[in-house]
């Protein structure tokens, strides 16, 4: 069936003559789908007939396509009253045909197609979208270090160049994909889930059965994308699934990797978005559920998304320079040190970019390998690569292959909007660069700024900060230690949020070159902020009441010890408490939707503390309450 399919359109193929060839030789592709990613990394799908596509095929290439602007996430620009958009294609990534494979066309036997062509939001004469402030944030990037090297012809002794003998500065990114499967309407007991995990029973074990399939068919697919995978296995999380009498598996709940080739950045974040899309797909037709929420189970692991960048520079002769690699005996260039340095510096105002949701912040928590720390790890020696799991960034680099070199950030999660977490980061690492060459620092002189202890004087990281640990954070420190050494992370989607009044000259940092503005930032703060209210009151709080009314009395009071009463009183007490009003008392999850109705979000975010300490109190305790008793 894949055979004669047409999976990738690549940038080298987007003239019209082009375009009209392979679309007229593919009459299985039926559709187009300009796809603009808004500010919470939605992406659009629509169902334009091929026949409108080509007949009008220039307005769609060099044109712009209308649409209403007030159904995607852009508050505050576009508006009921003002929501026309411009949908303009990129023509300077590849395009990908996605398939139905449950809709056969009867001509060719083939499955039905639907052009997937990025594309960017214009309102009122200026992009707004995602996918364009991370093209413009590469392209200050690349502009910006071209310019200091330029300027600085020196740094580039050591790689025996000079600035003319340079083509172009190239960022790469790559993401990994982590995912939890299970079969439909199955759920496994948590504590099952997480002893499971601390025995670690499911990591890199075999996969079997239909989860085997779906994982071979995804990599299969990948290939026919161009994607190049390197690898998919089985992550922490899991159980063992039980066999039925007919041969087959059930009760499946495992949780998956899939890692791949690294690309440009723009088209890191469009591959990302592809290959969740094919995931969710191809598991579904295997009878499988897919989740990449960041902790869709309370207590077990959570699913990360590490996001990688580094950057390079293409010669006129055709050879590649890893720029993060060292030339001398360090760990890290001068670009390299500077980089991290950039990235942890002003972490405060990109962290809303990469946890901007409840779910993620649930995942950041210790544990379970997840960062809370803006802290990096460069490892023990230069002369052995070790990787330190527990920090915010770490650094990837293997002695034989040079060209490996580059940061882990291992905060996001799947549905972080990658193309924002990497337009922030970037910006952040040329700020980095920028200290580093403007003040002509030397690798040992960067090392030692970057090792900092707190209350060390720095030329640019704080002060009152240290930045490096090869320690493991959770173990080797107090949470005490923790947050003097490396700062206290937001607890709430608020939190997170308020750094971007908190720090108004890191700010500063993502507005240069103008990729981000004053007007886009508070779109997506007001998003953020949106989804964040809706989900606790919408959502949150019903799911809760559903489990504090699980929560019953279910000891005889005949046979009851004062432990099993003593235990039920509290209980009850903690129900009565989060959820019940009375005349003179409000319950806290009335109190929440009080302060969200009177937008006294800081309110909010201070009950939404409360509320999860309490939520993890009554479940604990209630688990000990039924592990007490003798008959349930």
């Amino acid at each position: 069936m894949y055979k004669d399919l047409l999976f990738t359109v690549p940038k080298e193929k987007h003239l019209e003559k082009d375009i009209k060839t392979l679309l007229t030789s593919h009459s299985e592709i039926k559709f187009v789908s300009l796809v603009g990613i808004d500010l919470s990394g939605n992406d659009t799908d629509e169902k334009i007939p091929i026949k409108i596509f080509l007949d009008d095929i220039s307005t769609f290439l060099s044109g712009a396509v209308q649409t209403d602007g007030s159904s995607v996430v852009l508050p505050g620009i576009a508006t009921l009253n003002n929501a026309k958009l411009d949908m303009v294609a990129d023509t300077n990534v590849n395009w990908f045909v996605d398939y139905n494979f449950e809709n056969i066309d009867e001509g060719t036997g083939r499955p039905v197609g639907t052009l997937r062509i990025p594309c960017f939001l214009i309102h009122e004469g200026k992009a707004v979208d995602s996918r364009h402030i991370l093209k413009s944030s590469i392209e200050y990037f690349e502009k910006s270090l071209m310019e200091m090297l330029e300027e600085h012809p020196e740094v580039l002794s050591d790689y025996g160049i000079t600035a003319g003998d340079i083509d172009k500065v190239v960022a790469t990114s790559a993401t990994e994909l982590e995912f939890w499967v299970k079969t439909p309407n199955d759920r496994a007991e948590v504590e099952e889930l997480s002893t499971s995990q601390v025995l670690q029973e499911q990591y890199w074990t075999r996969t079997r059965g239909s989860v085997r399939t779906a994982l071979e068919q995804v990599l299969e697919m990948m290939e026919l994308y161009g994607l190049e995978p390197e690898m998919g296995h089985k992550e922490v999380g899991g159980v063992k699934a039980k066999l039925t009498e007919s041969g087959s598996l059930t009760h499946i709940m495992e949780q998956l990797e899939i890692d791949w080739k690294y690309a440009d950045a723009v088209q890191a974040a469009d591959n990302e978005l592809l290959v969740r899309t094919m995931v969710k797909e191809v598991f579904r037709r295997n009878g499988l559920d897919v989740t990449f929420l960041a902790k869709p189970i309370e207590g077990v692991a959570g699913n990360g998304e590490h996001t990688h960048v580094g950057m390079a520079l293409k010669l006129k002769n055709g050879r590649t320079i890893n720029l993060f690699t060292a030339t001398k005996h360090h760990f890290l260039s001068i670009f390299g040190y500077a980089s991290v340095m950039g990235v942890l510096k002003n972490y405060e105002i990109i962290n809303p970019f990469v946890s901007a949701t409840n779910d993620s912040l649930r995942r950041l928590k210790p544990g379970f390998e997840a960062p809370i720390c803006i802290v990096t790890s460069i490892g023990h020696t230069v002369e052995e690569p070790s990787r330190n799991r527990t920090i915010l960034m770490g650094l990837i680099r293997d002695l034989s292959n040079p060209y490996a070199t580059r940061f882990e950030l291992r905060a996001p999660n799947p549905f972080t909007n990658t193309y924002l977490c990497l337009a922030t980061v970037y910006l952040a690492m040329i700020d980095g660069i920028k200290y580093a060459l403007m003040n002509g620092k030397t690798e040992d002189e960067l090392l030692a700024e970057l090792s900092k202890n707190p209350g060390d004087e720095a030329g640019y990281l704080e002060k009152d900060r240290a930045y490096r640990s090869e320690e493991d954070v959770f173990e080797d420190y107090t949470e005490g230690e923790r947050e003097a050494y490396f700062g206290k992370a937001p607890a709430t989607v608020y939190e997170n949020l308020s750094a971007f009044d908190k720090y108004p000259e890191k700010l500063e940092v993502l507005k240069a070159g103008g990729v981000l503005d004053n007007k886009l930032i508070e779109s997506y703060r007001l998003g953020a902020e949106r989804r964040w209210i809706t989900e606790i009151n919408s959502r949150i709080i019903h799911d809760q009441m559903d489990e504090i009314r699980a929560c019953r009395m279910v000891h005889c009071p005949e046979k009851a010890l004062d432990l099993d009463v003593s235990n039920w009183m509290t209980i009850n007490a903690l129900r009565i408490y989060l959820m019940k009003d009375t005349y003179t008392n409000k319950s806290l999850f009335t109190r929440i939707k009080e302060a969200s109705n009177a937008g006294d979000y800081e309110k909010v975010s201070e009950l939404q503390i409360e509320m999860d300490m309490k939520m993890k109190i009554l479940k604990e305790i209630y688990s000990t309450y039924k592990k007490n008793l003798l008959d349930l």
